[in-house]
């Protein structure tokens, strides 16, 4: 048997489907009664347990649903349907419809289906080398992730591919930024970097951390799922002048308005908090004293804008 077929035949609780997919408890239990799907066993102690490949169909499915589909639609759908859905919608994916332009990308994705991870690593770190953080960040990891996520969702990547990938780019950032010459104490804005909880996703918060540094900020990471209370507090301890925060499409609306707004009352008044990533609820609703950046182009005008203020109240 090989490492597939174990993979395939462990189990999860409800609580770590919950955990795994971002699909809520009470939601999974609604689908099961009216879709039929899920359709878990039951563990000794008469609790739900669900087998791999219907987590891996869930993680899916919630990928389709941040897309826009709704779960009526696929939830009962076959995986082999649903991965058809999922190439339709990757030529339809912000940033991903000139994909066939890029074969240098596309030269990444199959190195990394073939398991050439050093060769992939070498590749990158020419391109990187070549162009400077500014390109590899904008025209590489940026457009790269989201062919990744799809090639994820369509079945062509495995999980552990897809964290090698985020692990191989992460280094060569790092790597970049402890290159770069620091700014001095006095280097204005000081930027303190991280996620919520509920946002275990860092790679964005990596490549806002890279572009920041290339603008002379000085960056304070607390890395990823840092609890409000502690971003407020690390603020002040850290005299901080911005909070940059990083949501992934993935993250519940909830999640992202009600923390937003938690932190707006217990940062002091001349903090500025940025908010950035694919996360739905930023382009839904607009949250005072936060300022959204779309893309990631806009954090230089971001940086000038600040210093512009700055200069103007001196």
């Amino acid at each position: 048997m090989n490492s597939r077929d174990n993979h395939l035949q462990m189990t999860l609780s409800i609580a770590a489907v919950e955990r795994d997919t971002g699909i809520g408890k009470d939601t999974l239990r609604v689908w099961e009664r009216r879709y039929g799907f899920p359709m878990p066993s039951r563990d000794g102690n008469d609790e739900r347990i669900y087998p791999m490949a219907q987590v891996e169909k869930l993680r899916v499915i919630k990928r389709l649903m941040d897309q826009g589909h709704r779960p009526g639609r696929i939830v009962a759908q076959s995986m082999e349907a649903l991965q058809h859905l999922s190439r339709g919608e990757a030529l339809l994916h912000p940033g991903s419809g000139a994909m066939h332009g890029r074969e240098d990308l596309l030269a990444f994705i199959a190195q990394l289906q073939a398991q050439d991870h050093d060769g992939m690593r070498r590749e990158l770190l020419k391109t990187l080398t070549k162009n400077g953080l500014q390109h590899f960040v904008a025209e590489v990891v940026a457009p790269m992730t989201i062919l990744v996520g799809d090639a994820w969702a369509r079945g062509d990547l495995a999980v552990h591919e897809e964290h090698l990938y985020t692990e191989c780019v992460s280094s060569l950032m790092r790597q970049a930024m402890a290159a770069i010459f620091k700014p001095t104490q006095n280097a204005t804005p000081k930027v303190l970097l991280t996620t919520f909880p509920q946002e275990a996703h860092g790679l964005g918060l990596l490549m806002v951390e890279s572009l920041l540094t290339l603008q002379g900020c000085r960056c304070v990471s607390l890395g990823t799922q840092t609890p409000v209370r502690d971003i407020a507090q690390a603020a002040v301890v850290h005299g901080v002048d911005v909070v940059a925060l990083s949501f992934s499409v993935n993250m519940n609306a909830n999640h992202v308005v009600d923390g937003l707004q938690e932190l707006n009352l217990l940062l002091p008044a001349h903090v500025e908090v940025w908010a950035g990533g694919n996360a739905p609820a930023l382009r839904r609703r607009q949250i005072s004293r936060v300022t959204v950046l779309h893309a990631l182009n806009e954090i230089d005008a971001a940086v000038s804008g600040w210093r512009l203020k700055l200069r103007h109240h001196a």
